[in-house]
């Protein structure tokens, strides 16, 4: 039996829910203690390390260890979550065929490399008095508290692709996703509002950034994507994000549910 699980987690679920369908999969491991080393939001997919019995006591290291996503930012869009799984709020679109924008893109992703400070976003499982910042979010109890800000290193950020979709491919993918989410993330209220705006003009396209991150545990990519799209003059939510790698384990090498 491994002590470590390289684990493949698919988007739309949690990580508990990943670890029991992947002991539903493996009987053998129906009744071992299982932690997992580094969360993932249910709209993120990729590594999520298994962790068996005794190696839980050794989580912190393995939840230390620097990690690579590859994210596609979505620009012309806010949402209270910084990715697709917040209410949406339409900015203007960037005209697709835009040198200018394409070239000042590349120019602030670059600025992102090095030690800064991120604010934590709202909608995230960081505690503040025993509860997580979500709870105050949905409860409008934001003002109540101060939402602490975390250093993180980027270690190295790169642009990949920066592509086009039209309003009715975006409300397909956006509409596939949330739909397989279990749970209470606003599901219905958030689908309404992506649909109010995105059937009105279906033919209307947005740009989308495809960015490879290698950073410090602890880094919201959520944040990076805000933050980028008011360095540019614009709202910018994260469309997608996969963890490619995390410490010496790669997504080459891990295992499906």
């Amino acid at each position: 039996m491994k002590q470590i699980i390289n684990l493949n987690k698919p988007i739309s679920i949690t990580p508990l829910e990943a670890v029991k369908k992947f002991q539903k999969k493996n009987p053998e491991y129906k009744n071992k203690k299982i932690g997992y080393a580094g969360r993932l939001d249910p709209m993120a997919e990729g590594i999520l390390l298994l962790l068996i019995e005794d190696k839980n006591k050794e989580i912190t290291k393995y939840m230390n260890l620097d990690k690579t996503y590859k994210a596609k930012v979505l620009f012309g869009f806010s949402t209270d979550s910084f990715d697709i799984l917040g209410l949406p709020k339409k900015a203007k679109a960037i005209p697709e065929k835009n040198k200018d924008f394409e070239t000042n893109l590349k120019k602030q992703i670059k600025k992102f490399k090095g030690t800064q400070t991120q604010k934590l976003p709202p909608y995230s499982s960081y505690r503040i008095k025993g509860k997580p910042l979500f709870h105050y979010a949905r409860e409008n109890k934001l003002s109540e508290i101060k939402i602490p800000n975390k250093k993180v290193e980027i270690k190295s950020i790169s642009l990949n692709s920066l592509k086009s979709s039209t309003s009715q491919t975006l409300l397909k993918q956006i509409q596939t996703k949330i739909k397989k989410l279990k749970g209470n993330f606003r599901q219905k209220q958030i689908q309404t509002k992506w649909k109010q705006i995105l059937q009105k003009q279906p033919t209307t396209k947005y740009l989308i950034a495809e960015i490879t991150i290698s950073c410090s545990s602890g880094t919201y990519i959520r944040t990076i994507a805000n933050d980028l799209g008011k360095k540019l003059n614009t709202s910018a939510i994260l469309l997608n994000l996969q963890r490619t790698k995390l410490g010496k384990y790669n997504i080459k090498n891990s295992i499906k549910i």
